[in-house]
Order: structure tokens, then C-alpha cells, then sequence
């Protein structure tokens, strides 16, 4: 059994005793109904071990408990009501709570008339038994406990996010990182080596072995690298996208309320997964910023398939804006095309708008 089913126990348990007690030491004549009305007391309090998982229910059980003992004759104070009140207005049911104390401050007069021991003093008598100040108290109670639960998660899930940005950003520093101090350097290697083998096969003479290597390994390496910053920029929540996902993806702009049109062109042959994912992202990142930044009202997507590129261009009828923030928006979507060998273009238009164009190569070698 959890803590606090324990603690809902003991609550319960006290709250029946005390009410038991005092309905013992209450002076009224005897009865037929003083077993019923020992049983709604009893009742009434245990009721109250289930107010965590269903407060409504609680709330109403707890009433029909505090109008039978009061029927049968015992004055005494409607306490695990008012706890049943703290519990359902911090667990959100505040409509519930007012409506059932409007029906109690109504209710409790007229239990008290049906007992026989009360007439013309009932409503004076009643204001003794449940105090209209006792109810605020108890919602009060459990709306503020509610709030401050409220913004303690609110707290942790800011925390959460704060720790999951500084992961990205530390990420995507890592990213720069292995492109300003390994790209440069690989393609240095990776073009002198197949210019050294060229030459020697211009020339007619026999290619090293080692060269070879040398011009293989760069290759690799190269790919490698690439797929490494790849997977140091993809946040591990959501699945890679690629070219098979930019339909869907112009479609739900579309939906969002932007005028947006795909053109898709040449014959596609096998594209690179990491060359899929960087037009995806290309893709998502201008429409993203036309439809939050640029005011336009149209757009036009086109992926053009060509021998050994791909071209992505995205064109809009916008405020020819360029974002300048670091990591995120174009400064992003250039890291990306550089880490492939490729080339970004991203400008107003003559005729008005923005446009960004990425040329991205397919051909590993």
C-alpha cells in the first residue's frame, strides 16, 4: 500500500472516531433511528480513505451521510464534508464542490425540521452544524494546495525542458565542433589523394597501393563524419524523416492555413538517407519560418532530381526576412548542407519574398 493511501486511511479511521465520539457525548432523546444515525456518522468518516481516487464520489457519499445523522437527531458538525470539499476542489472539481455545498446549506435546515427537535429555531441551529465560513475554508484550502501543486509540476517539467535544450545545444555544439576541426581537413586529404591518383594514371604509371588506401579512407571518412553530425543533430524523440515525408508535411502546412504547393521534378534514383533528412529538414525549417516570420500568404515547395544532386528550393511571397539566430533557422540549415559537400542559397527575390535553395549531392564518391 502507497504513503498516502495509508495517510487517506488514518485520516478516514480519525475522522469516523471523532465523529462517533461525538455523536456518543451529544445529548437527544433515544430513537428508532439511532443505529442509522450511529452508522452515517461511521460512514461518513470512512468514506473519506477513498478521496483521492474518486472525490465526487466522496463528496457526495459524505453528504447523504452528514443529512442522515442529522435526521436522526445528532447535532453533530459536518466535518468529513468539509474535508471531502478540500479534497474535490484540490483534485479540480471546484463546480462540483460549490454545487454540493449549495445542496448541503439547503439540505442540512431541512434534516434538521425532519427531526423532529427543531422548528422554528432550524435555521439558527443550522448555521451551528455547517458554517457558510467553514466551506470557503475548506475550498480555499484545496484550491490553494491545488495551485501550488500546479506550479511545483510546472516547475519540474520547466526544469526537464531546460535540461533537454542545454542537451541539443550541447549537441549541436559538439556538431560544429567535428565540422570546423575534421571536415576541412578529411576533404583535403580525400581530394589530394584522388588527384595524386589521377595523375598517376594520366601519366600511365602504377597507383601505390598506399594511395589508394589514403583516397578510400578519406572517402569513408567523409561519410562517416557526415552521418556522425547527422546523428548528433536528430533529436532521438522523433523518427528521421526523409524526401517520402515532405508531401506530408507541405499537406499539414497547408492545412495550418498557408497556400502551399509541391513540385517534384527529374527521375529520383536512390537518394542517401542523410541527403533525405537534410532536405526534409530544409523543407520544414523555410516553410516554418515563412508561416511564423515572413506574413506570406503563399509558397512553393520544389525538389528537383538531377544527375548527381538534389535541389531543394522553397519560395515565398513574404517580408524577406533572414534569420539570424545562432544554431537554429538558416544558420542551421547551412551547417547541414555544408557537413554533405553541398551549397545554400538563401536571399530575397526580385519579384518579392525569400527564397532558400540548397544544391545537395547524391553521389557518395
Amino acid at each position: 500500500m502507497s504513503r498516502a493511501r495509508i495517510v487517506d486511511a488514518v485520516v478516514a479511521v480519525g475522522v469516523a472516531a471523532a465523529l462517533l465520539a461525538a455523536g456518543l457525548s451529544a445529548t437527544h432523546p433515544p430513537g428508532d433511528l439511532d443505529v442509522l444515525g450511529y452508522a452515517a456518522l461511521v460512514a461518513g468518516g470512512l468514506a473519506l480513505a477513498a478521496r483521492r481516487r474518486a472525490p465526487v464520489v466522496v463528496l457526495a457519499v459524505t453528504a447523504v451521510c452528514a443529512l442522515g445523522y442529522q435526521a436522526a437527531g445528532f447535532e453533530v458538525p459536518v466535518v468529513a464534508y468539509l474535508f471531502a470539499v478540500y479534497a474535490a476542489v484540490r483534485a479540480g472539481h471546484r463546480v462540483a464542490a460549490v454545487v454540493g455545498s449549495v445542496l448541503m446549506l439547503a439540505g442540512v435546515p431541512l434534516a434538521l425540521l425532519a427531526s423532529g427537535l427543531h422548528t422554528g429555531e432550524a435555521f439558527t441551529q443550522s448555521r451551528d452544524v455547517l458554517q457558510l465560513a467553514w466551506l470557503i475554508a475548506a475550498g480555499a484550502a484545496g484550491e490553494a494546495l491545488r495551485q501550488a501543486e500546479r506550479r511545483a509540476d510546472e516547475a519540474e517539467r520547466t526544469r526537464e525542458e531546460t535540461a533537454r535544450r542545454r542537451a541539443d545545444e550541447e549537441r549541436l555544439h559538439i556538431a560544429r565542433e567535428l565540422h570546423d576541426s575534421l571536415t576541412h581537413q578529411i576533404s583535403v586529404i580525400k581530394v589530394q589523394a584522388e588527384v595524386a591518383v589521377h595523375l598517376a594514371r594520366k601519366r600511365g604509371e602504377d597507383v601505390p597501393e598506399a594511395l589508394l588506401a589514403i583516397r578510400d579512407a578519406g572517402r569513408e571518412a567523409a561519410r562517416e563524419l557526415r552521418a556522425t553530425l547527422e546523428a548528433l543533430r536528430d533529436d532521438d524523440r522523433d523518427p528521421p524523416r526523409g524526401l517520402d515525408d515532405v508531401p506530408d508535411l507541405v499537406r499539414r502546412v497547408r492545412t495550418a492555413g498557408l497556400d502551399a504547393q509541391l513540385t517534384i521534378e527529374g527521375r529520383r534514383d536512390d537518394v542517401p538517407a542523410a541527403v533525405g533528412r537534410t532536405a526534409y529538414r530544409i523543407v520544414q525549417e523555410s516553410l516554418t519560418n515563412t508561416a511564423r516570420h515572413a506574413a506570406a500568404a503563399t509558397a512553393s515547395v520544389r525538389i528537383d532530381h538531377r544527375p548527381g544532386a538534389l535541389v531543394v528550393q522553397v519560395d515565398d511571397d513574404g517580408q524577406a526576412t533572414v534569420d539570424s539566430v545562432p544554431g537554429v533557422g538558416l544558420t542551421g540549415m547551412r551547417e547541414r548542407v555544408t557537413a554533405l559537400g553541398g551549397r545554400l542559397e538563401a536571399a530575397p527575390r526580385h519579384e518579392g519574398g525569400f527564397r532558400v535553395r540548397a544544391e545537395l549531392p547524391v553521389d557518395p564518391a
